[in-house]
């Protein structure tokens, strides 16, 4: 600490600073959890071996991430499994609300997806838009988990908090390629209230005509879209 106070002005609070964020590394006040670590890893035996006795499930890092969140996000289907399993909540929020049961409807990881709707997923469960799985689901064009969550029961005609459905953001955000075709057919087939417009009054029929997405019109036309 001597060296330290012979260094010139503000740079001595500089360097204490770094040691004691150095030492706090070290010493595991910033550390990730063994649990979470495994998790995100998809280190099978870390994660069994850390699951033995009872171990903290819902227990967070720094984004609020549990293990099974860490573990959804790198689409670790094992590790969610062994997780979820071991009880832990498919609907535990993050620090953006996002959730395993929402984030693998969205990303479209169907296999961890229908883990979470067998376990008590929400389907009434929003993310920070306001919107259900099925809607970012629909935006990507994730044909089967879109179908997944309609046969689950997620509402088709939810309006997020951009004022846009399931088939708005099919439409409005899609490519109009054969995946959105695919997933317009099944909103439309689930009974998807295909003339709830956007908040400028412009429905989905008139966006696809608007891109040129010709076969998407033919779907709205056919099922009766104005």
């Amino acid at each position: 600490m001597y060296g330290l106070l012979s260094l010139p002005g503000g740079r001595v609070l500089c360097v204490v600073v770094a040691l004691v964020i150095a030492a706090a590394f070290h010493g595991g006040a910033f550390a990730q959890a063994p649990l979470i670590t495994a998790a995100e890893n998809g280190d099978l035996p870390a994660l069994q071996r850390a699951l033995e006795g009872e171990p903290a499930l819902e227990e967070r890092d720094a984004q609020q991430r549990t293990a099974l969140m860490a573990a959804v996000q790198a689409n670790q289907t094992e590790a969610s499994r062994l997780l979820i399993e071991a009880g832990a909540d498919v609907n535990a929020r993050d620090s953006i609300e996002d959730s395993p049961y929402l984030l693998a409807g969205a990303r479209g990881y169907l296999d961890i997806l229908r883990l979470t709707l067998e376990n008590g997923a929400d389907l009434n469960s929003t993310n920070r838009f306001g919107g259900t799985a099925l809607i970012p689901a629909a935006e990507r064009g994730h044909v089967e988990t879109v179908r997944t969550l309609i046969a689950a029961g997620v509402d088709p005609d939810h309006v997020n908090k951009l004022g846009w459905t399931a088939l708005l953001e099919a439409v409005i955000l899609g490519d109009g390629g054969p995946d959105h075709v695919a997933v317009v057919k099944l909103l439309v087939d689930a009974g998807a209230d295909t003339d709830i417009p956007d908040r400028k009054g412009v429905t989905a029929l008139q966006h696809a005509k608007r891109h040129n997405y010709a076969e998407i019109v033919e779907i709205l036309q056919a099922a009766g879209a104005h």
